[in-house]
């Protein structure tokens, strides 16, 4: 039943935010946006006051995604809510629930050239899972809770652009619309449930291959792989959820994985795909039967064709093909990969007897011992992600953010502001890139100014070395990815950051002990090895070709000593 509203646009859209579970609103104050933080200045939600509106896409993204709770950011007209693009992009691909209050020039003026004037809907609609203009007072409520019901249920960016002088107006009349949950019971039918029974029923080797689908339902994974004496390799989005406490974890494939998991998925007689959308299809087996399993009907034999593809959720799926499918007893196929894996992953974790040769993995593996049991790292999307995925071991309280769908420089401790916020009491340790650090250095104050006890790891290796390791493997001399970096531990002293800086290996622990030790925000800048390799479960002869090219390249252009350290600090003195 509709009743007089007394309130205004901007607090009728904070209001329904945060029934709809909003919690901190993430931005730049200003301009056509200075009546929506007015209302959030009255209100229970806090305004996170960001240096670089991207920075505020972010922590959005970091917060949504971690809680799987709505977060909301807020920007002004025109560069005020351009600045958010690329951390909107990287929530929206995460599936990070965010609400984006795009604001825009007053309604008198759009369309004629205005300053400042942006066609948001034509910038935002690629990567969200609504985009709208509000465009009349009286259906504020009703769009607001449109957004954040798309956002939550669908997982994804929803943009709400409002003209700035639609805010201080006040609807004559206020329907109470708001954003609901769901929790479906989603499963394929009988036949297509019977038709993947007897193919996962029949003689030879299975491998289950989990995706970010299997979120809430590890137990059900388990059970399945238990009844059917599979190995259960991960993509690296469901690391959280299938590593711990796994007995049949065989890790990653791809160029993050290890062998074992490699094994398991390429050389397998069926696999199964659960909530799984591994985007590299030479990875996948040449002669197998593969059977996908997904909510999306569109991911259904996206990567790679598929023999069967029925859609259902993970949990509802798994549940129902356990009635049906006998339990298996030979775990030959099973042991073989867990052996290959649990001696890579070993091997993977280097060391070396120079005092001065730090491998970034030696770094990872003390963050792994230190850490407390429910910390949260995000790592920088690179080489940082990847010693990350391999290294930082997970529990069921642990939880981990590297940006792996959109691949976006930067991420790391952005993110970390928005999960910090959600999680004031928990270590949130940010695993950085020297050059994605410096890309967003300026919101370092934001840790002071907001008081946000992020601690943040920097990877220094002088380069932007995911970048030279693929002009490497191209047989490209590597070019322009050189750093010339300040002392960051001075930088963050300067900031009133605890900062220090790590050449020697003996100093390693100690120092990732005192940063974790710290009660508010600090920076501990190691110096790793540059010529660090991030090497694959399985090297194609390409791979090698263009490696030994790339060291002919650079003996004949008087670059002796890159090749001899490529080869001395991956191959000797580990």
């Amino acid at each position: 039943m509709a009743h007089t509203s007394g309130q205004t646009v901007a607090e009728i859209i904070v209001e329904t935010l945060s029934e709809a579970g909003g919690k901190r609103c993430y931005g730049i104050v200003g301009d056509t946006i200075n009546h929506f933080t007015d209302a959030i200045r009255r209100s229970d939600m806090d305004w996170v006051h960001v240096r670089h509106e991207e920075v505020g896409g972010f922590a959005a993204g970091g917060e949504a995604f971690i809680t799987g709770e709505l977060a909301c950011c807020a920007g002004s007209c025109g560069p005020g809510s351009t600045h958010f693009i690329n951390g909107l992009m990287e929530s929206h691909r995460n599936g990070a629930p965010v609400v984006f209050i795009a604001s825009q020039i007053e309604t008198a003026q759009m369309g004629v050239g205005f300053p400042q004037d942006v066609d948001q809907k034509a910038l935002f609609s690629q990567y969200s899972v609504f985009c709208e203009y509000l465009t009349n007072p009286e259906n504020a409520r009703r769009m607001v809770a449109i957004a954040a019901q798309k956002a939550l249920a669908e997982g994804g960016v929803a943009v709400l652009i409002v003209p700035g002088d639609l805010f201080p107006e006040k609807p004559s009349t206020s329907l109470p619309w708001r954003a609901h949950r769901f929790a479906p019971v989603i499963r394929p039918g009988e036949a297509e449930l019977e038709a993947v029974a007897t193919a996962l029923s029949q003689k030879g080797k299975v491998t289950i291959y989990a995706g970010v689908g299997c979120q809430h339902a590890q137990a059900e994974v388990m059970a399945l792989a238990e009844r059917l004496k599979a190995p259960v390799a991960w993509t690296s989005r469901a690391k959280d959820f299938i590593e711990p406490n796994n007995e049949y974890e065989v890790g990653m494939t791809g160029v993050f994985g290890l062998n074992g998991g490699y094994e398991a998925v390429a050389d397998c007689d069926t696999l199964l795909l659960l909530g799984c959308s591994f985007a590299w299809s030479q990875f996948y087996p040449d002669k197998a039967t593969v059977i996908q399993v997904d909510l999306d009907p569109g991911k259904i034999g996206l990567r790679h064709p598929v023999d069967i593809g029925v859609v259902g959720s993970v949990k509802d799926t798994c549940e129902a093909l356990l009635a049906r499918i006998e339990p298996r007893e030979d775990t030959e196929w099973l042991q073989s990969c867990r052996k290959k894996y649990l001696a890579a992953r070993d091997d993977d974790a280097v060391t070396s007897d120079d005092e001065h040769l730090i491998h970034p993995q030696e770094v990872t593996l003390a963050l792994n011992r230190h850490a407390t049991e429910d910390a949260v790292f995000t790592a920088d999307c690179g080489s940082p992600m990847v010693w990350c995925l391999r290294h930082i071991r997970t529990n069921g309280k642990r939880r981990t953010l590297p940006s792996l769908v959109h691949g976006t420089m930067a991420n790391a401790y952005p993110q970390a502001i928005g999960i910090q916020k959600a999680y004031p009491e928990r270590q949130v340790i940010a695993m950085c890139g020297d050059g994605g650090l410096s890309m967003l250095m300026g919101d370092l104050l934001t840790l002071k100014q907001e008081k946000v006890p992020v601690k943040i790891v920097v990877f220094n290796n002088s380069t932007l070395g995911f970048v030279e390791l693929e002009q490497k493997v191209d047989g490209l001399l590597d070019s322009y990815t050189d750093l010339e970096n300040p002392d960051f531990s001075l930088v963050a002293q300067s900031l009133g950051l605890w900062g220090r800086r790590v050449e020697a290996k003996h100093e390693l622990d100690e120092a990732v002990q005192a940063l974790l030790a710290q009660d508010g925000p600090g920076i501990l800048e190691v110096k790793v090895n540059r010529m660090e390799l991030v090497m694959p479960p399985h090297i194609e002869a390409g791979q090698v070709a263009s490696t030994a090219l790339y060291s002919a390249k650079a003996l004949l252009n008087g670059r002796m000593d890159d090749v001899v350290d490529l080869v001395r600090n991956n191959f000797t003195g580990r």
